[in-house]
């Protein structure tokens, strides 16, 4: 008996059946070879901007909104993958021994110093652009140090939990009593996958300036977020083209946090966005992006959403990119 052949939908205008065929099967017709695939994909509306998400948050507005505050956090994202947020420290206020159960945490520092103490790893300090990270399971405290305030980019999971030693106080959460556990089997320092605790800025772009790796480096990656590393140049990148779409992602939303220089944003509905350092730019599930090293000089930005490996979905009509 032979196969039901594959269902082929009507073909959006400017699709030849051949190529309606090959995007239905993911085959190439010539010689049966699988080739590039071309496939149906579902493509809602650009999702809506809900607090406390948008297009771009500029740094420069967080600053002025905070201006005379000693001290100040404020979320960036905090969608069903991920939750970041900045905050502005003065010297000795930092966050107490505890763990988080289950999930992995990063800290991008801005600006300032903060000495880090991650168990299993011998104590340091990370600077301006250094990229700390602490695996599940693993207690961590950090603190400000120096003689000026300090600006950091925190990430973790969302729904992270986080316990505290039993000699501390833990903090007032509203709907939450705090209960003494056991808690045994630990994963302690687990960096897996390549990860480390503490990357620079200055070492990855070196590495990337002198060949030693390619313009895309894995700084953080788990099994529910990553965060990608790229840097590169403008000047040495084809011509702009003012059409192109860029790609879009089907289950989750991808936002980056320029860390030099500046990056251009087409965004789906919203127009052309250029970021510069600290600003955080945000794109919602379904929204067609193209993001690009800008201006003069080098260029860098740190990637994060949900998935280790997410979909780029390019437009696959004819004449599409």
């Amino acid at each position: 008996m032979n196969p039901r052949p594959p269902r082929i939908q009507r073909a959006p205008k400017g699709f030849s059946m051949q190529k309606a065929l090959i995007a239905a099967t993911g085959a190439s017709l010539l010689g049966g070879a699988l080739a590039a695939q071309t496939l149906w994909a579902p493509k809602a509306e650009p999702a809506a901007y809900t607090a406390p998400h948008r297009p771009v948050t500029r740094i420069s507005e967080l600053k002025s909104i905070h201006a005379g505050e000693k001290e100040w956090r404020q979320v960036i994202v905090d969608d069903k993958h991920l939750r970041s947020e900045y905050r502005y420290l003065q010297p000795g206020s930092g966050h107490p021994r505890a763990l988080h159960p289950d999930t992995r945490v990063w800290w991008v520092i801005m600006d300032g110093e903060v000495s880090f103490e991650i168990e299993g790893v011998p104590a340091f300090t990370a600077k301006k652009g250094a990229m700390v990270q602490c695996p599940m399971q693993t207690f961590f405290s950090w603190k400000v140090t120096g003689s000026k305030p300090a600006l950091i980019f925190e990430t973790n999971i969302a729904g992270a939990r986080t316990l505290y030693e039993s000699q501390l106080a833990p903090p007032r959460m509203p709907g939450f009593d705090w209960v003494p556990v056991k808690f045994n089997a630990r994963e302690i320092g687990k960096f897996l996958h390549e990860n480390k605790p503490m990357a620079t800025f200055d070492e990855v772009a070196e590495d990337i300036e002198k060949g030693r790796r390619k313009g895309t480096i894995r700084i953080v990656q788990d099994d529910r977020g990553t965060a990608n590393f790229i840097y590169g140049y403008n000047s040495k990148l084809p011509p702009l083209d003012e059409k192109a779409k860029g790609h879009f992602h089907p289950e989750g939303a991808e936002y980056w946090l320029i860390m030099k220089g500046q990056i251009r944003y087409p965004i789906e509905r919203v127009g052309v966005v250029i970021a510069e350092e600290g600003d955080v730019v945000y794109v919602p599930p379904f929204t067609y992006h193209a993001p690009r090293w800008w201006g003069e000089g080098a260029s860098c930005r740190l990637a994060m959403n949900g998935f280790p490996y997410i979909s780029h979905l390019f437009d696959g009509a004819p004449g599409g990119n």
